[in-house]
């Protein structure tokens, strides 16, 4: 199909963009033009015009831009073409056809549409007559709304085989049956598919009626009945509410993800306008990649029984195979045995904001439910679940996308089994290797939270270089201290792989001894650095020195314990930094008795940490 700048410019001239605009928009006549708020950003005074004489918008708030065709697209969020169609239809003008075969297939499916919204009118009209009591007191008891009911498009279905085929006899039986709308079985007569059911039209994005979803009044299987695949509808590909979800998304940035369209339609009912469902089936990657056009990270809102946790997991395992840089899923855990619609009539629209506004990521939403699986009691259940999580690493194509999920994993799996916290009582410090302490308040200050991953760099740098040779030498150590470790980000790349490679060995292997460390880094380009550390002679820690085979356990416990002091310091001096860099501040603007005593307080605390450091390094044979 070609599409020839003349025939667009043409198709623009042809439509008159404030009209248009006013569909979804107020505006006021200004002068010569149109003034509104501006749909792409929240505001109280209106910045977005509209000028008809020379068929564009524009917003001199965010600064949106475009015509007639731009705002199908941007704001009804339309695909290119379907803009164009629809654009055309009002203007009463003909879209070239790109060949006969393409224009037969357009024909069949403009007749399907016209036989789909035959078919909601007749299914409307059911529901507000007689008939269609049941149906009107069922959504009056689920709370929904009369102005729901109409924007939802709800309609009913008599419990009759052949009421929806004689009504609609006009359209052909053959475009019934291919609609979906009638059931044919061998050489028996076709038969109305949806019967005795509250019927929910299911729309394109355009808005248009491609298919039906039934729910049965009463007892019967299946509860709830979608129509068939058809050349209008395939339910693998198609998203209930995206229609109205699409707009909606583009003032909130998110896509609330609901399992079926009862929920979304009391959530969009709740103020959730953007809110889509899939259709009878898992969320499909069709699905996702579709959602990941509108927003990067969609919010899944599946309910807290275990069918919902389940439908939950089979998304997030769909979703490995296609993750792409920025795009991932999020999470929220409804409570036990609720969905969102029976959350917000217990609760209140609120609630369910306040789980929406503390999603759970993907790589979290993976381990808990793998973590969760079986009791881990056992080396070999242990032993399962890395497995398990290793092979949902596998499933991600983008090899740097694996590799921060293997190590997200690695750290939770170090973290539960193997990390070991220092225990003694409340209070007291850190002996030192001359018999004094250091008291525990001033290791007390750890990373702030958007430090948490904080760079070593300068003076630190060295000390780090003496902590990697002592965990060189006592490998059984790096567990013990692996959050701190995890957090550390040394500016020598080469030291800083080596944490790393050190990390990964100790996480592989449950016992490890300086041999077999120096083995596994043997095969990595890690080597050369690690025994380059072994050898530093400017390294005088207690924990770099070379032990013999038979030494005293108290040497080993005085290594091990300056080695854990040293860990602490290092990665405690972010936090004394910010904190008295915050304390200057404060002294700065306001000086009082308070500020400068907090100032002096911590300034001592940094001196205290210097010295404390230079003091691990003296060599001092006593224990």
């Amino acid at each position: 199909m070609t599409l020839s700048p003349q025939w667009l410019e043409e198709l623009r001239s042809r439509t008159t963009l404030s009209t248009l605009i006013g569909r979804t928009v107020k505006v006021q006549k200004a002068g010569r033009e149109y003034k509104a708020c501006c749909p792409f950003h929240n505001e109280k005074t209106p910045s977005f015009t509209i000028n008809d004489e020379k068929g564009f918008y524009h917003c001199f708030g965010c600064g949106a831009h475009g015509d007639a065709i731009s705002w199908m697209t941007e704001q009804r969020g339309l695909g290119f073409m379907d803009a164009v169609k629809d654009l055309a239809a009002e203007a009463q003008m003909e879209v070239p056809a790109p060949d006969p075969r393409a224009a037969q297939r357009q024909e069949v499916r403009a007749t399907l549409h016209d036989v789909m919204a035959a078919a909601q009118d007749w299914f409307v009209t059911q529901f507000n007559g007689i008939e269609g009591a049941a149906a009107r007191d069922y959504l009056k008891n689920r709370g929904i709304s009369e102005k729901t009911i109409r924007e939802f498009g709800f309609g009913f279905a008599p419990d009759s085989r052949g009421r929806l085929k004689e009504a609609l006899s006009v359209h052909g039986i053959d475009r019934l049956i291919e609609a979906g709308l009638l059931i044919k079985v061998d050489d028996k007569d076709p038969y109305d598919r949806f019967r005795g059911r509250l019927m929910i039209p299911i729309r394109d994005p355009r808005g248009r009626v491609i298919a039906f979803g039934g729910r049965i009044l009463g007892d019967g299987e299946p509860k709830y009945l979608n129509s068939p695949d058809t050349p209008l509808f395939d339910k693998g590909r198609t998203l209930y509410n995206l229609d109205k979800a699409s707009p909606a998304s583009r003032q909130t940035g998110r896509i609330l993800v609901v399992e079926g369209y009862m929920d979304a339609i009391a959530l969009a009912q709740a103020g959730f306008a953007d809110v889509v469902a899939p259709l009878g089936t898992a969320l499909t990657e069709h699905q996702i990649e579709r959602i990941w056009k509108m927003v990067e990270a969609p919010i899944l809102c599946f309910d807290g029984d275990s069918a919902g946790q389940k439908a939950a997991m089979r998304a997030a395992l769909r979703a490995l195979p296609i993750l792409r840089p920025a795009h991932s899923l999020n999470f929220i855990s409804l409570p036990a045995g609720q969905d969102p619609d029976d959350l917000v009539r217990s609760d209140g629209a609120h609630a369910f904001a306040a789980l929406i506004a503390k999603p759970q990521m993907l790589d979290d939403k993976i381990w808990q439910v793998e973590y969760d699986a079986e009791p881990l009691n056992t080396p070999e259940s242990k032993a399962g679940l890395k497995k398990r999580l290793a092979d949902h690493v596998r499933d991600i194509a983008d090899q740097d996308i694996a590799q921060h999920y293997r190590q997200a994993f690695d750290e939770r799996y170090q973290a539960a089994f193997f990390a070991r916290q220092e225990r003694r009582p409340q209070g007291q410090g850190f002996q030192n290797a001359r018999g004094g302490k250091f008291p525990s308040k001033f290791v007390s200050y750890k990373p702030l939270d958007d430090t948490r991953s904080f760079l070593i760099e300068g003076y630190d740098l060295q000390i780090a270089k003496g902590i990697l040779g002592g965990l060189i030498r006592h490998p059984d150590q790096i567990s013990a201290h692996f959050e701190e470790l995890s957090a550390m980000k040394l500016a020598d790349s080469q030291l800083q792989a080596l944490l790393g490679e050190l990390i990964n060995a100790a996480m592989g292997k449950e016992t490890l001894d300086m041999q077999g460390l120096l083995t596994i880094l043997e095969k990595t380009d890690c080597y050369n650095v690690a025994k380059g550390l072994l050898r530093a002679d400017a390294l005088n820690f207690t924990f770099n020195r070379k032990l013999p085979d038979d030494a005293p356990s108290l040497l080993i416990e005085r290594a091990h314990r300056d080695l854990a002091e040293a860990i602490k310091v290092v990665t405690a001096r972010p936090g004394l930094e910010a904190a008295l860099a915050e304390a200057t501040r404060r002294v700065q603007d306001d000086l009082t008795e308070e500020s400068y005593a907090e100032q002096q307080r911590l300034r001592k605390a940094k001196q205290l940490f210097h010295e404390r450091l230079v003091d691990l390094t003296q060599i001092d044979d006593t224990v």
